[in-house]
């Protein structure tokens, strides 16, 4: 799967799970600050992650993620294998 396609998948979870703003969605966008989503909302967007992508995000790794960019790069990683 291309980046740009994971980027966009990406970006329609956000709108779809989270009903963001799709305009306020950009690599460098933090997810509290940013995005205004809590911690239960970072914890569904990785479920969402998990089942969309089909890959397992251990809680070690979801703790450092804080932007979009990170959770992108994450799951390029994790389906590169």
């Amino acid at each position: 799967m291309e980046r740009a396609e994971i980027e966009a998948k990406f970006t329609q979870l956000l709108v779809s799970e989270l009903g963001l703003d799709e305009a306020k969605i950009n690599p460098e966008a933090r997810f509290e600050e940013d995005l205004e989503v809590d911690s239960l909302g970072v914890v569904e967007l990785l479920m969402a992650l998990e089942d969309e992508f089909d890959v397992t995000i251990p809680d070690e790794e979801a703790e450092n993620l804080a932007t979009v960019r990170q959770a992108v790069e994450l799951v390029v990683a994790k389906l590169a294998g």
